[in-house]
């Protein structure tokens, strides 16, 4: 284990940081400890998992008896409204876990963000550099967090000048697996979008969201990186290429509408996942510095990221069935693969054992 780079990933129960740990464990290069509260679900092959929290105040000492070299941190609580459980668990999560990588001199750190800190307004220019203000959504959970944990990481980073730390800020994240506000608005039967207003938007395919991740742990380029597909689409177009229907709703009563059904009880993002904000404005990231400082580039354009959920959600809506069988059968065919590999190395031992006593 000398010989390679220690990374420890954080919320590793979670979807990405399942993802990262599990792409990064079957590289020679790096020893992969995982961190979370939970155990994950499904195993990794060599990944040495550690039940904890991210707030845990010997974290430092776990940090360096470990000799971790680098964090990637993923452990999110993710929000439709602002809420004092998600903020102490994301933005306290981060700052204490930021402070116990300066403690423990861990080398480098590598956050996931996302463009949605800038804020979706009228007056943004058509495309938004890193150096822009951070006036995101206060109403949406997740993204003020996002916005009060980037404040952080902005004063740490001149704080602890000794630690590089990479944030890679993303847009709406679109795939065949993954579970996001812009996947949920996909795949209701109209998406309905606001009359009048046809914003354009940027979308990156999940795949390259896990390659992106990865990469900055591979790579040292400290900073912050807007990290999208190239191609623009507007809102009417995604929702064409996703066969939605042409359904708008004029703008007052969708506010109207959201605020009302918040007062009755009801969960307005269930039938208007995206903040409506994001849905009437501009939000666009510039990418020069992704191509040229963090030297990436996204292997599907946006237009084909979205053909391909589109495609993806129609075969599950058709043959739900099938696909959930066939999923059942995968995860059984590799439980009987361990469970006999384990019994072979049992039964090895034994030999092995019995084999020593008659020596004797």
């Amino acid at each position: 284990m000398a010989d390679k780079q220690i990374v420890l990933v954080t919320g590793v129960a979670k979807y990405w940081g399942f993802r990262v740990a599990a792409g990064l464990a079957i590289e020679p290069g790096y020893h992969v400890i995982g961190l979370d509260l939970e155990r994950p679900a499904d195993g990794i092959r060599g990944l040495d998992f550690v039940q904890a929290d991210i707030r845990n105040p010997l974290l430092p000492e776990l940090l360096a008896s470990e000799g971790v070299d680098t964090v990637c941190h993923l452990a999110f609580m993710e929000t439709t409204r602002p809420s004092e459980v998600a903020f102490g668990a994301n933005v306290m999560g981060t700052a204490k876990l930021l402070g116990a990588c300066a403690k423990a001199r861990v080398r480098k750190v590598v956050v996931k963000s996302s463009t949605a800190v800038y804020g979706a307004r009228p007056g943004n220019s058509a495309f938004l550099t890193e150096d822009h203000a951070l006036r995101g959504s206060q109403r949406a959970g997740t993204i003020r967090d996002l916005v009060e944990i980037e404040k952080f990481c902005n004063g740490f980073r001149h704080q602890e000048p000794g630690v590089l730390l990479t944030v890679l800020r993303f847009p709406s994240i679109v795939g065949p697996t993954v579970d996001t506000p812009m996947t949920r608005f996909l795949r209701e039967p109209a998406a309905p979008t606001l009359l009048g207003f046809d914003p354009l938007m940027q979308l990156i395919h999940e795949h390259d969201v896990l390659t992106a991740l990865i990469h900055a742990v591979a790579n040292d380029v400290a900073g912050v990186f807007n990290v999208a597909a190239e191609d623009v689409l507007s809102l009417n177009r995604i929702r064409g290429l996703a066969g939605k229907l042409p359904i708008s709703v004029f703008h007052p009563v969708a506010y109207w509408g959201s605020r009302l059904l918040g007062r009755a009880g009801f969960h307005a993002h269930r039938y208007m996942p995206i903040e409506l904000d994001y849905l009437r404005y501009p939000w666009v990231a510039d990418l020069a510095r992704m191509r040229q400082e963090l030297d990436f580039a996204p292997h599907y354009t946006a237009e084909e990221s979205v053909r391909e959920f589109a495609e993806r959600h129609r075969a599950r809506t058709y043959e739900p069935d099938s696909i959930s069988v066939a999923h059942d059968e995968e995860r059984l065919r590799a439980t009987i693969e361990q469970r006999r590999q384990a019994r072979a190395q049992e039964a090895g031992t034994a030999a092995s054992g019995e084999g020593g006593g008659q020596d004797d």
